[in-house]
């Protein structure tokens, strides 16, 4: 948003964006195995989930729309994000900026992020101000103003925004350009900033046309965790949100990936990079796409091969070899569509590219051909089944993970029974998931590279395979 102009957030988010997803529910309790939710749907289609927490007395409060940049025109890159900053610049009752001005007199913070398959509204606040902020979310529901000053200087605002976390950043160019080599037809290729000259473009009537077309209660599922019962929310949400009128939505219909053959490689060299890195992605299911548990075993499986320092990758390359200095894996389950399993590597100082490649090869045709063990499957689950207690403690994972999953699919008792499904994964199953997706001839290879600059340049720590799944 246009407060604070977050970094491009990774693929992952730990327990709230790899393990959870849920869609519309009824409003008894699920069982309580994860977050004990309580939901209701109002008169006008809106969606609500209640997640009770004690601990302190402040509540987040999270609108999430079902829709994205996949879901925006063709040649209309970027327009989702765009109206997301305009959602803060004034409606029909506050002047622009008033609505956060607000929210930070009351103590609270506020913020919005876009994905490509949703976009999310924010506060945290005390929580005897969750009136305050749910009549602020349902007045730019229905009250939003667009005037034409106002999108020109957000299109230009944007437009820095991608400069600055795209076009300056070698690493980011990188993964932009692997998104849409995986994904050539699906929308999931091109960039949820959107490209600049289809920015610049955007105009505002179609800006309004967005808006009045998915921004709607019937297409929007309200999270509230924290301070509070059901009873209280229900009655503000009626007196809030119930006050603005259903609307006809369009069928969320997109252009589907043909089948993924050849293995692409891409290589940006620049004299802005100090450390080589190495990526790869594979297409791969998610929840909603995967079929008899694939998307749990393929989470067990990024567990093994490479996530934190007891994974294989890691122990393999960095400690045991040392011909890394980071090694890892991540995939993430919630996509409305199909999603990927990707591995990233930054090569130590003097190692080559083509060792940490073929190191990482070897050991998922190891995984395939000898399997799992039972103490490594168990250890592995048991540190995913774990991360679900301790999201119970967060406000922000019930939240995010209950609004990131309801716009992507999935149903409540899907994200309470997600530990039992982790538990229930075999060895046998996370070796078919590798030998469905992790095959070397059908993926995207990136290559990050020093211009002029031998590749044993001084270290630099890496992070996860940097994947922008959501921008503020």
């Amino acid at each position: 948003m246009p407060q604070n102009h977050a970094a491009l957030a990774g693929v992952r988010r730990g327990f709230a964006a790899l393990a959870l997803g849920v869609a519309a529910a009824a409003s008894a309790p699920a069982a309580a195995q994860v977050f004990d939710p309580e939901t209701f749907t109002l008169d006008n289609g809106l969606e609500v989930v209640v997640v009770t927490n004690r601990m302190a007395p402040v509540v987040s409060h999270m609108l999430w729309y079902k829709v994205g940049a996949a879901d925006e025109p063709a040649g209309s890159s970027g327009l989702a994000h765009v109206l997301e900053h305009l959602m803060f610049r004034g409606t029909e009752t506050y002047e622009p900026g008033e609505i956060s001005r607000i929210v930070a007199r009351n103590g609270g913070e506020d913020n919005a992020f876009t994905s490509w398959d949703y976009t999310a509204y924010w506060q945290n606040v005390a929580a005897d101000r969750l009136e305050l902020v749910m009549g602020l979310e349902a007045d730019r529901m229905e009250n939003l103003v667009l005037a034409d000053q106002e999108v020109a200087n957000e299109r230009m605002v944007v437009v820095e925004e991608r400069r600055q976390r795209i076009d300056n950043d070698p690493s980011s160019r990188l993964t932009e350009q692997m998104f849409a080599a995986l994904y050539q037809n699906h929308p999931y290729g091109r960039p949820i900033i959107g490209w600049e000259q289809e920015i610049e473009a955007i105009e505002t009537d179609v800006l309004r046309d967005f808006y009045e077309h998915w921004y709607a209660p019937n297409n929007a599922v309200l999270i509230v965790s924290g301070d509070v019962d059901v009873e209280e929310v229900r009655r503000l949400a009626e007196e809030t949100y119930g006050q603005v009128s259903a609307r006809d939505v369009p069928e969320r219909t997109r252009p589907q990936e043909p089948d993924f053959d050849p293995a692409i490689r891409i290589t940006i060299e620049s004299p802005e990079v100090q450390q080589p890195l190495w990526r790869r992605f594979h297409p791969a299911p998610s929840y909603s796409t995967a079929e008899d548990g694939e998307a749990h075993a393929l989470q067990v499986l990024s567990e093994i091969l490479g996530t934190g320092p007891t994974s294989r990758l890691y122990r393999d390359l960095v400690i045991d070899r040392g011909i890394a200095v980071g090694a890892g894996t991540s995939y993430s389950a919630n996509a409305l569509d199909g999603t990927l399993f990707a591995f990233y590597a930054t090569p130590a100082p003097g190692a080559e590219i083509a060792d940490i490649e073929a190191a990482i090869e070897d050991a998922v045709t190891r995984l395939i051909e000898e399997g799992v063990p039972a103490d490594e499957l168990e250890a592995a689950k048991e540190r995913l089944a774990i991360e679900a207690t301790y999201a119970r403690d967060s406000l922000r994972s019930a939240t995010y993970s209950f609004g990131q999953a309801l716009t992507t699919g999935r149903t409540i008792e899907d994200v309470e029974s997600w530990p039992a499904d982790i538990r229930a994964v075999t060895a046998e199953e996370v070796v078919a998931a590798a030998q469905a997706v992790l095959d070397p001839g059908r993926s995207v290879t990136g290559l990050l590279l020093p211009q002029g600059a031998p590749a044993e340049a001084a270290a630099a720590p890496p992070g996860p395979a940097a994947a922008p799944t959501e921008v503020n």
